[in-house]
């Protein structure tokens, strides 16, 4: 980690965290017209919520800004605005979500939290409910093969999460929210500065009481969520040494299914309950050698122990997952232009699960991964950037392997950008630890012998920012191709009794491509619209086919305007996401079908209004206002016991308009 660009980064980060209501000023007390001293002259200027950054990958930044156009209760709730990211329900029962990056499932995504890889196995169906939006400053979204310096786990991109910083304004802040489906939540973030040290601590509780069941299925539309979340944060500024670290605690219970409340008459409900506990701990240790060749040594480390127990309906599964991750790195500017990076990584997972179904079984994985890395920048001036990256990783588990990653930007004047990537990635599938809501449906749960993940993603992007009106119009287009090698396939298709778990046995691949506009088009407005277009197939039963429950294409328009002293903004969003193949359908005991083949497109608005003071803010919105949702998302929900039971077919909203109000108050900071 390079001192000097982390130094920098971070000050890029804090100006583009401002808060919502500060003004950007440029001032000049000295001007006279006939000897009069005019008043200072204020300059309004607003910056765009997302910023595309200018390194050789293709990546973007999700600041403060951009995340208080909504309520953002969590990260899931994060990328409302944003054009690259899906999120998606897995199931109607459990409640658990998706991201998808470039059309495919989040578990090929690398989730970091400050740079340091976080949310593996157990933790990934659930972890968009992990963090609290009040708690992120920002949200880094790199789009294919990443540096070799995070790890080999990166396929499809990289997100990661910038948290609210001891080093940030002292003060405190408080958030409190709640929405017309029960849900309320409580927010705290405050730090102190003492000296060279500043530490931070961050909290959050919300419960979710209600018992909605809009569509009289006699199911909950979403689980009752309660969570208690807690961290301690500190950090340490020297001449030579900088220190970051921290601990956290999460305790969640989360309950769903059939109730009394949703269905009186029923004497045996089925029943969905998932209680979580976790901890982390990380730190990072920053040795600054030579500060005017950036020459430095880092040392990074985190670790965590997550429980689940779960119980859905009768089956039970309970798992004792433990991660440590240690990683060293070295970085030095050879001369002006040529930049070298290496390091030393060693990734341990232990799982422990029990699965009762019909009987009771335990298993133990351990792997442990120690790998090293060599990455080579070129730099030109900014315009000519090449990055080449070559790592190799021996698992416990798996053997060696080697991961090579190229990035090339070219930027030939200040109107144009181009990029192209290539790499390699790798991941360890967790069957039962990452899909263990699938234990809800009525099928048998088949996991197969699986092997390790192994995927190509290629890319190619042309980002142009033309002077138009006096403003910039930016444009962005771009193309990804991911083949798979080796892939964990979950396969409704080959037999309607069984869930398989499979490997890829034939071919896998996803064609992306993306073109995305946003332009001021007067002072305080902003527009951008994008549209998105999927091809993700893979062999289902020896045939090349569409992947399940996957839309093929996605349009997307928001509008934020902000009036021009800052105190209202207005904000709207408008999603069209395209139908898709539903998994084959089987026949049922009263001869029709399961469901239809096809599920069709569909719109969403979301709208907010924020009123701003100066020591608090008011927010008042609703999400999913045009009222679409899917009728019936849980098959065969008459008979949960039953081998039709399948509440996995979700491809579009479980439930109707939410709207929602809430209220941010500084305490010793600036608005």
């Amino acid at each position: 980690m390079n001192i000097h660009i982390y130094k920098v980064l971070a000050c890029v980060l804090a100006t583009f965290s401002l808060p919502q209501n500060e003004l950007l000023a440029q001032t000049d007390s000295t001007a006279t017209i006939k000897d009069q001293t005019l008043k200072e002259v204020m300059v309004v200027k607003r910056r765009s919520g997302t910023i595309k950054l200018r390194n050789v990958d293709n990546a973007s930044l999700i600041t403060g800004q951009e995340l208080l156009k909504a309520a953002c209760c969590n990260l899931g709730e994060s990328f409302t605005t944003n054009p690259s990211v899906d999120v998606n329900y897995s199931d109607a029962a459990t409640g658990a979500k998706q991201i998808k990056l470039l059309g495919l499932s989040g578990t090929y995504v690398q989730m970091l939290t400050e740079n340091l890889p976080n949310f593996r196995g157990a933790a990934a169906p659930y972890s968009l409910g992990y963090i609290p939006g009040p708690w992120m400053k920002s949200i880094m979204v790199s789009k294919g093969a990443s540096s070799v310096r995070n790890g080999y786990e990166s396929i499809t991109g990289q997100i990661n999460v910038d948290y609210l910083k001891p080093e940030d304004e002292e003060g405190a802040t408080i958030n409190l929210y709640g929405n017309t489906k029960s849900k309320m939540e409580a927010n705290a973030d405050g730090n102190i500065h003492l000296g060279k040290v500043n530490t931070e601590i961050l909290g959050h509780y919300e419960n979710d009481w209600g018992h909605h069941d809009d569509n009289g299925d006699g199911f909950l539309d979403q689980p009752n969520v309660r969570q208690v979340n807690l961290q301690n944060r500190w950090q340490y500024a020297g001449q030579t040494y900088i220190f970051h670290g921290g601990l956290g605690l999460l305790d969640e219970q989360r309950d769903g299914g059939q109730t009394h409340h949703t269905a009186p008459h029923v004497h045996n409900p089925y029943e969905i309950g998932l209680k979580t506990r976790r901890y982390e701990a990380h730190m990072k240790h920053a040795f600054i050698l030579d500060a005017e060749k950036g020459t430095n040594v880092a040392l990074m480390a985190s670790g965590s122990l997550h429980n689940l127990e779960a119980l859905y309906g009768k089956n039970t599964y309970d798992v004792d997952e433990k991660n440590g991750y240690l990683q060293l790195m070295f970085e030095t500017n050879l001369t002006k232009l040529h930049n070298l990076s290496a390091g030393f990584s060693l990734n341990h997972d232990y799982l422990k699960e029990k699965l009762s179904v019909t009987s009771e079984t335990q298993t133990v994985t351990k792997e442990t991964t120690p790998g090293a890395y060599l990455q080579y920048t070129l730099n030109i001036n900014d315009k000519i950037v090449a990055m080449a990256g070559l790592r190799a990783d021996h698992s416990s588990h798996y053997g060696t392997f080697v991961t090579p990653r190229l990035h090339l930007k070219y930027a030939p004047s200040d109107v144009l950008t181009l990029r192209v990537s290539a790499g390699k990635g790798y991941r360890t599938p967790f069957a039962l630890a990452e899909n263990n809501y699938l234990l809800a449906s009525g099928r048998t749960l088949v996991v197969d012998d699986l092997k390790q993940e192994e995927a190509w993603n290629y890319g190619i992007s042309a980002a142009w920012s033309i002077p138009l009106a006096d403003k910039l119009l930016k444009v962005n287009a771009e193309y990804y191709y991911t083949h798979f090698l080796q892939q964990m396939l979950i396969d409704y298709d080959s037999n309607p009794q069984q869930i398989r778990l499979a490997n890829l046995d034939g071919k896998s691949y996803s064609h992306t491509f993306q073109v995305d506009v946003s332009y001021p088009v007067v002072n305080g407005l902003e527009l951008t619209a994008a549209y998105r277009l999927n091809d993700v197939r893979a062999t289902y039963g020896g045939e090349l086919r569409e992947k399940p429950l996957q839309s093929k294409y996605k349009g997307l328009l928001t509008a934020s305007y902000k009036t021009p002293l800052g105190l209202w903004q207005f904000d709207a969003t408008f999603q069209l996401n395209g139908g898709g193949r539903m998994p084959d359908p089987y026949q049922k005991t009263d001869g029709t079908l399961s469901w239809d083949r096809r599920f069709p497109a569909y719109g969403q608005l979301n709208a907010q209004v924020t009123r701003w003071f100066r020591h608090f803010s008011v927010y008042v919105g609703g999400e999913n206002l045009t009222g679409y949702r899917q009728e019936n998302p849980i098959i065969g929900a008459s008979d949960p016991w039953g081998s039709e039971f399948e509440p996995t077919m979700v491809w579009g909203p479980v439930h109707g308009r939410m709207f929602y109000a809430g209220i941010r108050v500084n305490l010793g900071k600036k608005l």
